[in-house]
C-alpha cells in the first residue's frame, strides 16, 4: 500500500511509556487483550447478529521427523464495527478511556510488550465511499526503527474497498522473548478454550444468549489440523448469586486508626457449582470488566470456608465477585487491580487520602456471606473445625493460643502448628523476665578461660532450676544449654562482653574460636561445632593443632620421610608447612577433609580468599597416603563480607542470596609427587547468619518444652 506514514507523539515519549506500562505476567493477555477489543468491537456493530470472531494459531513444522513445532503467527478476524475513523482517532491516543467500557486504552502496549509486529486490517462502513466500504491498515511495534520516531504505529491512508463485509483483520506476528515462544509453541486450541472460558465466564454467563461465537483454529504448515468452538453449550449456569454492600474505610484524625464510613459499594456474588472433574479447585476469584482477575491481587484474597480439594456432593465451588468498584480500580496492566489490604493501608498512609474498601473486608463479608447461601458449606467448615480440635489434642496445643490465632481453611496442618508456635514465642518471652538475671550474667563470661566449661556448667544448672517446666528432661537441660551458647555468641559479636570491653587489643576472634571450638582441643563432642553444622561434633577433628603434630586415630596426618622435592615444597609456602595451624580440621571419613578458617568480625574477608585453598594443597601433596584425601569441604567464616569484592577476587564464587552466603561449587586441587588432584568446594558465610540459623534450629526444641 502508499501513502504510509508513523504517528509520531507529540506529548508522549514512547519509550518512557513502555517503561510505565509492564509487561503482563499472564502469557495469554495480548489474546486476552485481542479478544476484548473483538467483542467490543461486536457490541459497537449495527448488526442485530451474535457476530462472530475466529482465532488461528498458525505453527510452523520445519522438520518432518520432530513432532516440534513452532507458532508463527496469531491471527484474531472479527466482523465487529471496525476501525472507522472515530475508532482509529481513539485508537491513536494512548491512554483513551472514551470507549466506555472501563478501558484505558492501554492494552495495545501488550500487544508490542510479547510481539515483535502486529498488523490490522480493518474494514468499516463510511458514508462518503461510493461502495459503502473503506479499507485501514495499522502496523503496531516498539522496534527501534519505530522507537527513532517515537512511534509504535505505522498506518496507511485508507482506501474505498470493493469487498462488502465488515470486518476487522488482527495478527501478531513473532515473539520476542524465548520462555513465551516455548508456551505458546505447546498451545492447542483446547487448551486456549479452556482458558478462554474460565478467563471470561462472568462476561459469558451474563449474556449467555447474546455472547459472538468464538471458533478457535489451529495451522501447521498452513494447513487446519484442529478446529473447536465456544458456544452457549460450553458455559455453565450460575448456581446462584446475591449482591452485599461494604462500607468504605478511612483514617481517623489521628492518621493511625481505620474507621468505617456511611459510604458503601455494592459487590456481586455469583456462583458456579460444577462437577469435580469439571472444576479442579474451590476458588474465589475478583472479576474486572467481567474478566476474571489474575494478577498478583489473587494472592492477597482467598476462599477460607473450604479447601480448594473439598468436595461437596460430588461438587465444587466458583466463586466470582464483581463490583463496579474492582472496574474503577483496574491498571494499565489489565488485571493489576489497586485494592489494598488494611496493613498495606496503614503503611502507607501518606499515599492514600481518600476513603478505600479494604481488600480484607471484601474477603471476610464475601466469605461470611457464602455461609449463609450454603448450609452444607457451613457444615463443611464445621468439620474442618473438628479437624482442628484433633491436631489440638494430638499436639497438646493450647486451646487459648488457638483461640487467639486466625486459622483459614486453607491453611494445612503445618501451617497451622506454625502459626501456634510463632504465638506461643510470644509466652516464651514472658517466661524468659524471669530468667534474665541468668541471662545478664553471661557477660562475665570467658570461652578463654581454662574454667570457661565449669563456669558455663553452673549458670547452665541455674538456668534449667529457674525454667517453669514441671517436667525438667535431660533434653531441657540440652536445650538451655544451647541456648545459652547462643546468647553468648550474640555478645561476643555486638561486643557486649566486660572482657571485650575492658580488653585493650582485639579478642574477638579468640573468643569466637574458643566458643565454637576450644583451641589446641580434638574433643569435637565437647565442641559447639553444632553453630556451624550439627554433623560437626561426630567427626574427629581437631582445633588450631599444627599440622605436623595432627594425629588421626593416633597416627600423624604428615608423612615423617619426604624426598627432597617433597621437603622443598614443605618449605615453600611462606615457612614451614609443618608448623601451620589450621584453626579447625575435621575428617569425616576416608578420603575427605574439612577446613574451617575463622577471621575477627572487622577483617575483610575477601583478603583471605586463598588460605583454604594452601591448607588443602599441603595436606593433599604432604599427608600419608593411606588417607587417599582428594575431597575438600572450606568454610571461611567472617562478618565483613563483600560478596562484589570477593567475585572481583575470584569469580568462582557465587551468591546463594535466599541462602545468605557465598559459595564456589570447585576448585582443583593439584596432585604433587604421584598424588592424585583433589576438589574442593568453599563456602564463605557469616558469623550473623551461622547465629541466626541456630537460632532458628534451637528455636524449635524451645517452643517444643516451654509449653
Amino acid at each position: 500500500m502508499e501513502n504510509g506514514q508513523y504517528f509520531k507523539a507529540e506529548a508522549i515519549d514512547y519509550r518512557g511509556q513502555l517503561r510505565k506500562i509492564p509487561k503482563n505476567k499472564n502469557k495469554l493477555q495480548p489474546i486476552f487483550e485481542a479478544l476484548t477489543n473483538s467483542i467490543e468491537a461486536i457490541k459497537l456493530s449495527p448488526s442485530q447478529d451474535r457476530g462472530e470472531i475466529t482465532i488461528q494459531l498458525k505453527f510452523i513444522k520445519e522438520n518432518l521427523i520432530s513432532d516440534e513445532v513452532m507458532l508463527s503467527e496469531i491471527t484474531f478476524i472479527d466482523n465487529g464495527i471496525g476501525f472507522n475513523d472515530e475508532n482509529f482517532l481513539r485508537f491513536r491516543r494512548l491512554h483513551d478511556d472514551s470507549k466506555n467500557f472501563f478501558n484505558h486504552g492501554s492494552g495495545r502496549i501488550q500487544y508490542i510488550h510479547f510481539f515483535e509486529t502486529v498488523e490490522f486490517e480493518s474494514r468499516y462502513k463510511d458514508a462518503t465511499s461510493s461502495t459503502g466500504i473503506f479499507k485501514r491498515v495499522i502496523k503496531l511495534s516498539k522496534s527501534k526503527s519505530f522507537l527513532e520516531q517515537n512511534s509504535i504505529m505505522y498506518y496507511y491512508e485508507p482506501k474505498e474497498d470493493k469487498e462488502k463485509n465488515i470486518s476487522t483483520k488482527i495478527t501478531f506476528k513473532k515473539l520476542l522473548k524465548e520462555d513465551d515462544q516455548k508456551f505458546y509453541n505447546k498451545l492447542s486450541v483446547e487448551e486456549l478454550k479452556k482458558r478462554i472460558i474460565t478467563h471470561y465466564l462472568d462476561y459469558f454467563c451474563e449474556n449467555r444468549d447474546t455472547f459472538p461465537s468464538i471458533i478457535i483454529k489451529s495451522f501447521e504448515n498452513n494447513r487446519e489440523i484442529d478446529k473447536v468452538k465456544i458456544s452457549t453449550i460450553d458455559i455453565a449456569e450460575e448456581d446462584k448469586n446475591d449482591t452485599i454492600e461494604i462500607e468504605y474505610k478511612g483514617f481517623a484524625n489521628d492518621r493511625k486508626t481505620l474507621i468505617k464510613s456511611e459510604k458503601t459499594e455494592k459487590f456481586h456474588i455469583k456462583v458456579f457449582k460444577l462437577t469435580e472433574k469439571a472444576l479442579d479447585t474451590n476458588s474465589l476469584k475478583l472479576t474486572s470488566k467481567h474478566e476474571i482477575v489474575e494478577g498478583e491481587i489473587t494472592k492477597k484474597i482467598e476462599l477460607d470456608i473450604l479447601k480448594q480439594d473439598d468436595v461437596i456432593d460430588g461438587n465444587r465451588y466458583l466463586f466470582l465477585i464483581s463490583s463496579k468498584y474492582i472496574d474503577k480500580k483496574d491498571t494499565d496492566v489489565r488485571g493489576d487491580i489497586e485494592l489494598y489490604t488494611e496493613e498495606e493501608f496503614k503503611n502507607n498512609s501518606s499515599l492514600f487520602l481518600d476513603e478505600v474498601i479494604i481488600l480484607d473486608d471484601i474477603q471476610n463479608k464475601v466469605n461470611n456471606h457464602i455461609l449463609s447461601m450454603y448450609p452444607e458449606i457451613l457444615e463443611m467448615r464445621n468439620k474442618h473445625e473438628v479437624d482442628i480440635k484433633k491436631l489440638q489434642e494430638m499436639f497438646l496445643l493450647d486451646k487459648n493460643t488457638l483461640k487467639n490465632i486466625k486459622i483459614n481453611i486453607q491453611d494445612t496442618d503445618e501451617t497451622i502448628l506454625k502459626k501456634v508456635y510463632k504465638a506461643d514465642a510470644q509466652k516464651v518471652a514472658e517466661k524468659d523476665a524471669k530468667i534474665k538475671e541468668h541471662i545478664d550474667s553471661l557477660n562475665e563470661l570467658n570461652p578463654a578461660n581454662k574454667d570457661y566449661q565449669d563456669d558455663l556448667e553452673f549458670k547452665v544448672s541455674s538456668l534449667v532450676k529457674a525454667i517453669p517446666l514441671q517436667n525438667r528432661t535431660a533434653l531441657t537441660h540440652y536445650v538451655a544449654r544451647r541456648k545459652l551458647v547462643l546468647e553468648l555468641f550474640d555478645k561476643i559479636l555486638n561486643q557486649k562482653l566486660n572482657r571485650q570491653v575492658d580488653s585493650k587489643r582485639n579478642i574477638d576472634e579468640k573468643l569466637l574460636h574458643n566458643l565454637i571450638f576450644q583451641q589446641t582441643s580434638d574433643k569435637t563432642d565437647e565442641s559447639d561445632l553444632w553453630l556451624i553444622s550439627e554433623d560437626f561434633i561426630y567427626y574427629k577433628g581437631t582445633s588450631e593443632g599444627t599440622l605436623g603434630d595432627i594425629k588421626i586415630d593416633g597416627d600423624s596426618l604428615l608423612k615423617s620421610e619426604l624426598t627432597e622435592e617433597e621437603e622443598n615444597y614443605r618449605l615453600k609456602q611462606e615457612g614451614d608447612a609443618t608448623k601451620k595451624r589450621p584453626d579447625i580440621l575435621l575428617f569425616p571419613n576416608e578420603g575427605k577433609c574439612i577446613l574451617i578458617e575463622l577471621k575477627a568480625p572487622k577483617v575483610n574477608v575477601s583478603e583471605h580468599l586463598t588460605q583454604l585453598n594452601r591448607y588443602a594443597s599441603l595436606i593433599n601433596n604432604l599427608s600419608k597416603d593411606k588417607y587417599n584425601f582428594t575431597t575438600y569441604y572450606g568454610y571461611l567464616i567472617g562478618e565483613n563480607i563483600d560478596t562484589d569484592d570477593i567475585v572481583d577476587n575470584d569469580s568462582d564464587f557465587i551468591s546463594a542470596e535466599s541462602l545468605d552466603f557465598i559459595f564456589r561449587p570447585y576448585k582443583r586441587i593439584i596432585g604433587k609427587f604421584e598424588k592424585s588432584n583433589g576438589s574442593l568446594y568453599t563456602e564463605i558465610i557469616k558469623y550473623s547468619t551461622i547465629l541466626e540459623r541456630a537460632k532458628r534450629r534451637n528455636k524449635i526444641f524451645i517452643e517444643k518444652i516451654m509449653d
